[in-house]
């Protein structure tokens, strides 16, 4: 059976949760205490030397890390990913976009902001990341004026990816008024047939507070 390696605030971790329930694919959850040092440990730094949640474990041995890769590697063979090659590489086209762009700036916000730790921060630190977030938040409304799904027009894990932070900005301070086409293809999203797993709070971990290294 599958493994997930996985801490529940993560939404990198989210991401994968909602495809293996889009595939309904059984799997075992291994909850990691990212902020105990968890993910740090000798044994899991075999499975993901980066030291990061999620870790998909797909038979012994054998481990994939980086919650984007696992998208790809659950979803070959699937609607969510396509097999003709123009089609595909609209897919990852999105999910460097949503690791060069959302996580620095959006992810990163709402970190900060539900953990505690943006009073901890500067003005320095903060203020570029608001300005990338809009920047990004725009991008995303300019693009999704035009089609309903990121790539190709079709729901696929670039959606899954992208909606994961992008869709709880609001918690990390951005104010979505300014891009209805990014709030209509929100909603869209959430009223996808396959549904979508519940966002756990970072409230549930006490740990959560402490800086992640």
């Amino acid at each position: 059976m599958l493994k997930l390696h996985d801490y529940g605030p993560s939404q990198n971790a989210w991401k994968v949760r909602t495809l293996l329930s889009h595939l309904r694919l059984s799997y075992e959850t291994v909850p990691t205490s990212i902020f105990e040092g968890e993910s740090h440990t000798p044994r899991f730094l075999e499975m993901n030397p980066a030291g990061a949640v999620p870790v998909l474990e797909v038979g012994p041995g054998r481990y994939v890390a980086e919650s984007n890769a696992i998208l790809c590697y659950l979803a070959e063979g699937t609607s969510y990913l396509p097999a003709e090659p123009f089609a595909r590489a609209k897919v990852p086209q999105w999910l460097f976009f949503e690791q060069d762009y959302i996580q620095p700036s959006i992810a990163t916000l709402r970190h900060w902001t539900m953990t505690g730790k943006l009073a901890r921060r500067s003005a320095d630190q903060v203020n570029p990341r608001r300005a990338a977030a809009a920047s990004t938040l725009a991008t995303l409304d300019r693009h999704l004026q035009s089609c309903d799904y990121l790539a190709n027009d079709n729901y696929s894990i670039a959606d899954i990816a992208v909606f994961a932070y992008s869709h709880r900005a609001e918690e990390g301070g951005c104010d979505l008024g300014g891009y209805p086409a990014f709030r209509a293809w929100v909603s869209r999203v959430a009223a996808r047939p396959e549904g979508l797993p519940p966002v756990i709070p970072y409230s549930i971990d006490p740990h959560s507070v402490k800086e992640l290294h």
